[in-house]
């Protein structure tokens, strides 16, 4: 059985803002770790200070390049050859949650193939933010802990003082989250209806419910080239809202995406630091909400023995 033990942070690349943040947060530093790439492009990590029989969290998102996940793997490897006496892996944005079945013919199902990966290489326990399919915890089999953005998004969004607001759900498969905040908020919830009438012919979009002179808190999980939303937020535009407000957690902003988003109809777009974003990539309408406290506090208590769901009672 394992025994509380001396609490160290560890991260690659990834993210390194994020994980010094929470290490702010936690009144901590970063153990060091050299992670350094051999002439031909193959990666090299060591950890620098002994790590015999500790608490081990290693931070790090798998977003693309797929180097990120590459060292989060040989993290792993190097903390299991140390002997650290618990490896938890804290993944603010799980890459490739987007190939979670098989629906078509032939196809991969990557999220089961990362999970098995980062079991394989040693980890005791995992730890993801808002994931894009649910069941991707039961691809795991070492305790997995799923955590939700909703109090961040739900703070910023009363911080606005918006005294009419409308949940609106982008589509189907994030209609679970947009309940969860308009029961925070106290709030009606609507939808946008995708229809593609027939083969070739391209998507329309319908709103199902009132959003007229409204404050729309749209709500998703991830920003990806920003086109699906762009044209949601267009369809509601047509509505006559007061204003139009996103609420994403996971920015990947591929492509043109924050040209896409800031010359779209939306008033302000909020988003959270699970991935790291480039200073190219800012716009004037995004706005970054930290989850470090979220994360420290859930690292916290893991390392403590106390329940990581009471963060959300």
């Amino acid at each position: 059985m394992y025994s509380r033990t001396e609490l160290k942070l560890i991260t690659g690349n990834a993210n390194r803002q994020l994980a010094e943040s929470i290490a702010a947060f936690l009144g901590m530093e970063l153990t060091p770790v050299e992670v350094r790439r051999f002439s031909d492009g193959e990666i090299f990590v060591k950890i620098c200070e002994n790590i015999r029989s500790c608490d081990a969290f290693v931070i790090q998102p798998t977003n693309p390049p797929a180097s990120n996940i590459l060292e989060l793997l040989l993290i792993i490897d190097a903390l299991r050859r140390s002997s650290a006496g618990r490896i938890t892996v804290v993944i603010p944005y799980y890459g490739y949650g987007r190939q979670d079945r098989k629906d078509q013919p032939r196809v991969c199902i990557g999220a089961k193939l990362m999970s098995n990966l980062i079991t394989m290489a040693g980890a005791d326990r995992v730890m993801m933010l808002d994931l894009h399919a649910h069941q991707i915890q039961g691809f795991f089999d070492i305790p997995s802990d799923h955590l939700y953005s909703v109090p961040i998004f739900i703070q910023y969004f009363n911080s606005l003082k918006l005294d009419n607001m409308v949940v609106v759900c982008p589509d189907i498969g994030g209609a679970k989250m947009a309940r969860g905040f308009a029961g925070r908020l106290d709030a009606p919830l609507a939808f946008v209806e995708k229809r593609r009438p027939r083969p070739n012919v391209a998507v329309t979009l319908n709103v199902v419910g009132d959003v007229a002179g409204k404050d729309v808190i749209m709500v998703d999980d991830i920003i990806d080239t920003g086109g699906t939303l762009v044209a949601a937020c267009e369809a509601l535009h047509k509505r006559n809202p007061r204003s139009i407000n996103v609420g994403c957690t996971h920015a990947i902003l591929s492509g043109q995406a924050p040209q896409l988003l800031q010359n779209s109809p939306i008033t302000r777009i909020a988003v959270t630091d699970s991935v790291f974003i480039p200073e190219e990539k800012l716009f004037p309408k995004l706005k970054i909400l930290s989850v470090n406290e979220l994360l420290g506090k859930a690292i916290s208590y893991i390392h403590e023995g106390e329940s990581v769901s009471s963060l959300f009672d």
